[in-house]
């Protein structure tokens, strides 16, 4: 049997292109093993998966990415190859493919594609795995004539630091023979085929392998799925609590073979990720090496948990040589001071959510009043409510960081190299306050369903994002205003 593996589905939205990227370094901080990420060229609202994949690689360290799937008719093989080939080698051998024949062809051809009937498409997506395999074969030029797609003797390479799987996403019978004989992956969605449709297309699947003389456990199957977490079973599929999806995934491990699972993550998507990967990955895995007659696997193998990264490290923290402040011109301080003054209104800021948590305490602003005003955070209305601050704080917050780190940060490095492991570790804290952040919007969303029995879970988060902030903030400041100044750089 293959290693389980528990990944992430994100959508590419581009509007929500921050939001994404957190949820990819939640994703690989919480130890899930796979990213994926669907490709719809034709989607004007959409990140290019390639391109996105590309900055995912450069944020992560170990999680596995995989185009969830590739769109084959906007994605010549060919060049697919070197594409993926190249991430391959980039990212430490962290690829996977996942390949569609294509859908959705009224957009496709809008984007200059070809439209293909469905047997058409077949045949195309098995000519276009014979060039991908080809081109990453070391070996003389190759020449490929097929109906699709053809080879003039293009020489193979670059070669991907690993064997890429090629996963495909396959629901109905001549895809999934196709997956049998020439797939290293099967990629189905619950989305459109439930368990009990995955169990009937399974049979024709490792039916199609075993006729071509191949072992049918040797192809991994990945279910791409959503569900929702509650405190009780509900009616449907991975529906309620997390002892119950790890049940329910458990059971398709030895009844149809699954050894991925992918979570769509819903409105709620880094509780749903946390859940998933604290929770649901390690009970499957322990539930399935007991079944296995296997030792369970060691408390040091288990993801690292999000509470057990909250900590700024203080002591760990570098230091960088400062020049004398007399030397600095009225200008230069005045450059460094603005740092500072950026803070202080975050600290005041944070003083105003505060003040607001002891007014519903002292009883001066009803549960439902501030639920109504927390229902209306966009609107931005009676700013001296509790809710709308902590949206409000929260959102500014992390515009401020993310100015700082694809901005500010590049200006000092590039003018200061020696600044590179405070740089390193003024972002690394960024990321725990991005998750106390999370957090506390997450307690405000608990005291509107519980009214002031909730108040306590935000006090609580209140004071430590409190307590975190004062702390980075000094730190920052002790290490950068000088730098900022001396260097002329625009905060």
């Amino acid at each position: 049997m293959h290693d389980l593996w528990f990944g992430a589905f994100l959508s590419p939205e581009a509007a929500g292109r921050d939001r994404l990227l957190r949820h990819v370094t939640l994703a690989d901080r919480l130890g899930l093993d796979l990213i994926g990420v669907q490709d719809h060229p034709y989607q004007a609202d959409f990140l290019d998966t390639w391109t996105l994949l590309s900055a995912v690689a450069q944020r992560t360290e170990r999680i596995r990415l995989v185009p969830d799937v590739v769109n084959l008719p906007l994605r010549p093989p060919a060049v697919l190859a070197r594409a993926a080939a190249s991430l391959d080698l980039l990212s430490g051998g962290r690829v996977e493919l996942g390949l569609g024949a294509g859908a959705f062809w009224d957009a496709i051809a809008a984007m200059g594609g070809r439209r293909l009937s469905p047997p058409e498409s077949i045949e195309a997506l098995a000519e276009a795995i014979t060039v991908l395999r080809a081109l990453w074969t070391p070996g003389e030029p190759v020449v490929f004539e097929g109906a699709h797609y053809r080879l003039g003797g293009a020489r193979p390479g670059p070669f991907p630091a690993h064997p890429i799987g090629i996963w495909i996403g396959a629901i109905k019978r001549r895809m999934l023979e196709l997956t049998g004989r020439m797939g290293d992956g099967w990629l189905p969605s619950s989305f459109y085929s439930p368990p009990e449709a995955v169990a009937a297309q399974v049979k024709v699947l490792d039916a199609a392998a075993a006729d071509a003389g191949r072992d049918p456990a040797t192809i991994r199957k990945v279910y791409n799925i959503g569900g929702s977490f509650s405190p009780l079973p509900g009616p449907g599929f991975l529906d309620g609590p997390a002892s119950l999806w790890a049940e329910q995934l458990t059971e398709l491990v030895f009844e149809v073979g699954m050894t991925g699972f992918v979570l769509a993550p819903g409105l709620q998507a880094e509780r749903d990720l946390r859940t998933f990967a604290e929770e649901v990955a390690p009970a499957v895995r322990a539930a399935v090496a007991d079944q296995l007659g296997r030792p369970a696997p060691e408390p040091a193998d288990r993801p690292v948990t999000i509470a057990e990264l909250l900590d700024l490290d203080e002591e760990g923290r570098p230091h960088a040589p400062k020049q004398d402040p007399a030397a600095l011109t009225p200008e230069q301080r005045r450059l460094g001071k603005h740092l500072v003054d950026v803070h202080d209104g975050y600290r005041q800021e944070l003083r105003q959510v505060q003040d607001a948590v002891e007014e519903v305490a002292a009883g001066r602003l009803g549960a439902e009043e501030l639920r109504s005003t927390i229902n209306r955070l966009s609107v931005r209305q009676n700013h001296w409510t509790l809710g709308t601050y902590c949206a409000t704080f929260c959102r500014l917050l992390t515009v401020h960081h993310t100015v700082e780190d694809g901005a500010m940060f590049p200006a000092i490095l590039e003018r200061d190299s020696t600044l590179a492991p405070v740089i390193k570790k003024l972002e690394q804290e960024h990321e725990v306050i991005a998750e106390l952040l999370t957090r506390l919007d997450e307690a405000c969303v608990d005291l509107l369903r519980r009214g002031p029995a909730g108040l306590d879970g935000v006090r609580a988060r209140v004071d430590r994002l409190a307590e975190v902030l004062s702390s980075h903030f000094a730190y920052e400041e002790e290490e950068l205003v000088e730098p900022i100044a001396r260097l002329g750089i625009q905060v």
